[in-house]
């Protein structure tokens, strides 16, 4: 099939018979190029399932606070077969890196889809800390995905900045990182979708890759994930995220790769 009909192809399976109003209408050309890159081109680049690739929409639509576009996936999210918990859980990820009131914006539109699909609320709970622990279990998997470098950045910290990052062990990584509902691959996966979207967070956006690659996830699937991430994003952010993938994960040349062979 041509783009065009692959585009109809995902979009039916996505959306059944929603349409976004007035904007085929309006503006058909504009809608007739989204479609045809959107979902009869990019939605079928490299090997991210449908569910991998919702979710990832997900986070960078709530990143973007693109909320219209947000409610329309998170119905599609649905028609995939992602499940509530699921959706709710990309959704909260984003809490640490946007703030809360965008992730609060987000959450209300997926609670409107729930309640027109009679999902009962509140879902139930993914909670796996209490307060005397989610320091020292927010601390474990920032070690097992950062190693060595959690301790030198904790020891470097002035101590009149060291609260923010026991902030961040605590919630970031205490409060969010292990809860059920996403495995850890899928959250650090998520992660570098949300930090590459917000920009000039190239910082972050490295550290991140090295994470993706302790948490199991390749340098294949994460340019995979911000190609799907590319068209809600936009061009400049997505090759910012590539020279950072890059950076951190260089292509081997053919004389090292036979020096390994040897």
């Amino acid at each position: 099939m041509d783009r065009i009909e692959l585009s109809k192809q995902k979009c039916r399976e996505l959306f059944g018979n929603w349409e976004p109003p007035d904007a085929s209408a309006s503006d058909p050309d504009l809608m007739d190029i989204l479609n045809r890159f959107v979902f009869g081109e990019v939605a079928y680049h490299g090997g991210l399932n449908d569910k991998q690739r919702e979710l990832i929409t997900l986070v960078v639509l709530a990143t973007n606070q693109t909320l219209p576009q947000l409610k329309a996936h998170v119905g599609a999210s649905l028609n995939i077969g992602l499940s509530p918990v699921e959706i709710k859980e990309a959704i909260y990820q984003c809490a640490p890196y946007i703030g809360f009131p965008k992730t609060l914006n987000a959450v209300q539109q997926a609670n409107e889809i729930f309640r027109e699909r009679k999902i009962l609320l509140p879902i139930e709970s993914q909670n796996q800390v209490q307060e005397g622990t989610r320091i020292d279990e927010g601390l474990k998997i920032q070690k097992a995905i950062f190693g060595a470098a959690i301790e030198k950045m904790q020891k470097n910290t002035p101590e009149s900045q060291r609260h923010i990052q026991r902030y961040l062990s605590a919630f970031c990584f205490g409060d969010i990182y292990t809860r059920s509902g996403l495995d850890l691959k899928t959250r650090e996966l998520l992660t570098l979708c949300i930090l590459s979207t917000l920009g000039g967070c190239e910082g972050q956006v490295k550290a991140h890759v090295a994470g993706n690659l302790s948490a199991g996830n390749d340098k294949e699937t994460m340019i995979e994930a911000i190609t799907q991430s590319l068209p809600f994003m936009g061009f400049p952010r997505s090759l910012n995220a590539l020279n950072c993938i890059n950076e951190v994960i260089p292509d081997m040349t053919s004389d090292s790769k036979k020096e390994i062979a040897k």
